[in-house]
């Protein structure tokens, strides 16, 4: 099949361009690189079926030829980008969605839509089931992200209902891995960086609040999983390995061997105190489950890292 990836130079979309290729299908990657990497695409470029386009998803544009899957993961994810890129968010959310769903309705393609568990804002019911509202912040520093995909959501199902346009709906839960911006304001990112670089380990808040963390590899699993499913969504896919982000710093220490320090810093307004997916749904219509224990995703995510800060040693 032939698929269109809006912010496909992204950390998750890259991971999903590779695996698609692999798999033998066509991948058009769509992307203004604002936040996306042309590095994380170099080794695809000269793979057969494969197409970058440099473009902006909030104007409108079109794809020659047949087009059978429109996947919209775009938008700016990272705290560090709500401030940044706040008008920027909210437009990939709204006009950049539409572009992406008017396309899907030209071509007679499947629809997806990359969600978030920020739509749960900071969550009063623990797990997360997808039935759950939510308890968000619409004029707080993260309601730029969280409206914005809350907004892309219900646009979707708009479509759906309107036009009979076929839509997949996924809410990702934190997910890391190779191609992550390293300076991206994640708490994951931000302890590898530290860690590997000797600077502290800075945790915000008391560090008892938690985070569900899948390792990429398997989150595209479940993406991919979904959108070849009979099941419109919304879908949760995420982990269920908890752990607060005391415990994450242990983890990335160990697994470093750094001996940097941790420092503690004032909690960020909204910031979640827990989030966990429930992931009944995704287990009984997909048959999915996350396999790559977080050591072992944080392992592999530090020797990217540390080839990454190699590299910018030696340039």
């Amino acid at each position: 099949m032939r698929y269109v990836i809006t912010g496909g130079a992204g950390f998750i979309g890259s991971n999903m361009s590779r695996t698609l290729l692999d798999q033998g299908h066509e991948v058009v990657v769509i992307d203004n690189l604002s936040t996306g990497a042309i590095q994380n695409i170099e080794s695809l470029v000269d793979q057969p079926g494969f197409c970058f386009v440099n473009q902006d998803v909030t104007e409108a544009f079109g794809v020659e030829g047949q087009v059978d899957r429109v996947m919209h993961l775009a938008s700016p994810a990272s705290p560090a980008d709500f401030d940044r890129l706040s008008l920027e968010i909210l437009a990939v959310g709204s006009d950049g969605t539409r572009h992406c769903l008017d396309l899907a309705m030209a071509k007679g393609a499947r629809f997806f839509l990359a969600s978030t568990s920020e739509v749960y804002g900071d969550p009063l019911v623990h797990p997360q089931p997808e039935s759950y509202f939510g308890n968000v912040n619409p004029v707080g520093p993260r309601g730029v992200y969280d409206e914005s995909k809350r907004f892309a959501e219900a646009l979707t199902f708009a479509y759906n209902r309107r036009f009979g346009l076929d839509v997949r709906v996924v809410r990702i839960f934190n997910t890391f891995g190779p191609n992550m911006r390293i300076d991206d304001g994640r708490a994951i990112t931000n302890f590898l960086w530290q860690a590997l670089t000797g600077a502290p380990i800075t945790i915000y808040g008391d560090g008892s609040q938690t985070r569900s963390f899948c390792y990429v590899d398997d989150e595209v699993r479940g993406l991919l999983a979904l959108n070849e499913s009979n099941c419109k969504g919304p879908v949760n896919i995420g982990s269920t390995f908890e752990f607060t982000l005391s415990e994450l710093a242990d983890i990335v220490l160990e697994v470093t061997g750094s001996s940097s320090p941790i420092e503690y810093l004032p909690l960020p307004e909204d910031d979640p105190a827990r989030r966990r997916p429930d992931l009944t749904l995704a287990t009984a219509e997909l048959g999915w489950e996350p396999t790559v224990e977080v050591r072992e995703g944080v392992a592999r995510t530090a020797q990217y890292f540390r080839k990454l800060l190699a590299t910018s040693d030696s340039g």
